[in-house]
């Protein structure tokens, strides 16, 4: 029986097997084994990434499909004798089962899926590896699809399908604009006709009040014309009265006209002057 040293770094754990029994891990550090009585195998706990190759599948809708993705994957510490002692080689069968899981689940969806659902495709095969590898102490912490490749035929139906897409995209985008545009159109001719009618309505607003006002100015300017007459006449006395019309009748004489009509009230006018001329022609009478 022979001692020897091993030396486990910080990432290792150290599976001890003592005459062939797991006899349990060893710590990080300086490790004394006792040959031949004592057999050691190492265990990487860092998170390794195996890529596995590319892989033709068939979809839900028979659509062929080449597909190569990623695994990202770890020992769990406390597990980590079931990677020694349950699986021979845990990595080739990773990537084993990696295979078959992959195909069951692109074979329950349809392609446009495939192409346009890759998240939902990566947490489910992390989902289905994780259940397998569990057993063997192993934890799948991410999957990720590298490239998704249809066959050739699909590709051009694809580009096809693209171009169309393309095409109706553009003619609803101009279809759109031409909306817009005619509804900005549209709204600025409703907002000037709103203003045109505003203005006219303020115009109209305008002249009726400066036509109240002058109809009032000029019916106060005549009431005061009429109070100004009005005062006048009554600091004329009937004598002044009748020259005014003695004025009129000379007027009247002096027309071509040969008949004239007098209202009855005018000789109460002349009765005045009739008693002046009465008492005139007394007074000459007496002298």
């Amino acid at each position: 029986m022979f001692p020897y040293i091993v030396i486990v770094k910080q990432y290792e754990r150290l599976a001890l097997f003592t005459l062939g029994k797991y006899s349990g891990l060893r710590p990080p550090g300086l490790q004394i084994l006792f040959w031949p009585l004592q057999q050691a195998r190492k265990i990487d706990l860092r998170e390794d990434v195996f890529d596995i190759p590319s892989q033709t599948v068939i979809t839900k809708d028979n659509a062929p499909i080449a597909i190569d993705f990623l695994i990202y994957l770890r020992v769990i510490e406390q597990d980590a004798a079931k990677s020694v002692l349950e699986v021979v080689g845990y990595k080739a069968a990773v990537v084993g089962i990696a295979t078959t899981t992959l195909r069951a689940v692109i074979g329950k969806i349809t392609l446009d899926e495939v192409l346009s659902q890759r998240d939902r495709i990566n947490e489910e095969l992390r989902s289905e590896l994780d259940d397998v590898t569990e057993r063997w102490g192993i934890k799948v912490t991410q999957v990720e699809i590298r490239e998704v490749e249809p066959a050739r035929d699909i590709q051009e139906a694809m580009n096809r399908q693209m171009s169309a897409e393309r095409v109706r995209r553009a003619a609803v985008t101009e279809a759109e604009g031409i909306r817009q545009a005619a509804i900005t159109v549209a709204e600025g001719e409703k907002q000037s006709a709103i203003l045109r009618a505003e203005g006219a309505r303020q115009s109209e607003i305008l002249t009726a009040e400066g036509d109240q006002q002058a109809a009032v100015l000029r019916a106060e300017g005549f009431s005061l014309a009429l109070d100004r007459i009005h005062q006048t006449a009554q600091n004329i006395d009937a004598n002044t009265l009748s020259l005014q019309y003695f004025d009129t009748l000379k007027q009247l004489g002096a027309s071509e006209a040969t008949k004239f009509i007098f209202p009855m009230e005018f000789t109460k006018l002349l009765s005045p002057f009739l008693k002046m001329t009465k008492g005139t022609e007394e007074d000459d009478s007496t002298g």
